[in-house]
């Protein structure tokens, strides 16, 4: 066991979990009791998803409602509860990419393994909704520039998933082409949401090497495939983000 806090051993606990053939499993967490059972289940690695905190902490929805000190304490929480490493959703910084790196350097200095910024404007919105819209590519590329940047600086390491929503707006040609810019910036996992289709997943990984993620969300736009045929295409990480939530309400 490492120490709770500690986001470099938890960080570099991470990286050897990417680094390791096959796919992860990653249950969303909403809250350190949520989290807490994820470790319970021997599971090596969860997330904390924006969503269901917003939809937990304060019964509203995803729609950029929920701050970004509402969301640190719930990072704290999280990560004073666990010992496993956890990505959390860090939104859009929150701002300016002075707010990201604000925001990064924040979940890192509170025990996050890895925090996911996202490229659409603000109030952003669930991936899977309609109505959502991404920022210029400049101003992209400025906040993953941004979380990079924080991520290299001071003792606490922390690892920078890069998200788009462009498909919904802009198409999947232009999703494709964000993501290998941020990770040439140095994103150390990627995260196109919303993808639509088998053809769509398989173009993704074959045009853009790196650490994929891949979003699972019941009655979302993305097909529930099976795990092992995600692993086949060539994702690293599968996510369902709001299925422990789901499963609590009911």
């Amino acid at each position: 066991m490492f120490s709770n806090k500690n986001s470099k051993q938890k960080s570099e606990a991470l990286r050897k979990i990417l680094d390791r053939k096959g796919i992860i499993s990653m249950p969303g967490c909403f809250d350190a009791l949520s989290a807490k059972l994820i470790e319970r289940e021997g599971i090596e690695v969860g997330f904390m998803s924006g969503f269901s905190v917003s939809s937990t902490k304060l019964g509203m929805p995803d729609t950029g409602l929920i701050s970004f000190s509402e969301m640190l304490e719930q990072v704290k929480n999280i990560s004073n509860a666990t010992s496993i490493p956890f990505i959390f959703d860090g939104d859009t910084g929150y701002g300016n990419s002075v707010n990201v790196y604000r925001t990064v350097r924040g979940y890192a200095d509170a025990g996050a393994a890895g925090v996911m910024i996202e490229d659409q404007k603000w109030p952003k919105k669930c991936g899977h909704t309609k109505g959502k819209d991404v920022v210029d590519l400049d101003e992209a590329k400025s906040r993953i520039k941004a979380a990079v940047d924080a991520r290299n600086y001071g003792d606490n390491d922390i690892l920078i998933m890069a998200r788009t929503d462009a498909i919904a707006t802009r198409g999947l040609d232009d999703a494709i082409s964000r993501m290998k810019i941020f990770s040439e910036i140095g994103a150390d996992i990627l995260f196109i949401e919303a993808v639509k289709s088998k053809d769509d997943m398989k173009r993704i990984i074959k045009e853009v090497p790196g650490n994929h993620m891949i979003n699972l969300i019941e009655d979302g736009d993305t097909p529930l495939l099976e795990i092992n045929e995600l692993e086949q295409i060539g994702y690293k990480i599968a996510v369902m983000p709001l299925t422990l939530m789901s499963a609590s309400v009911k």
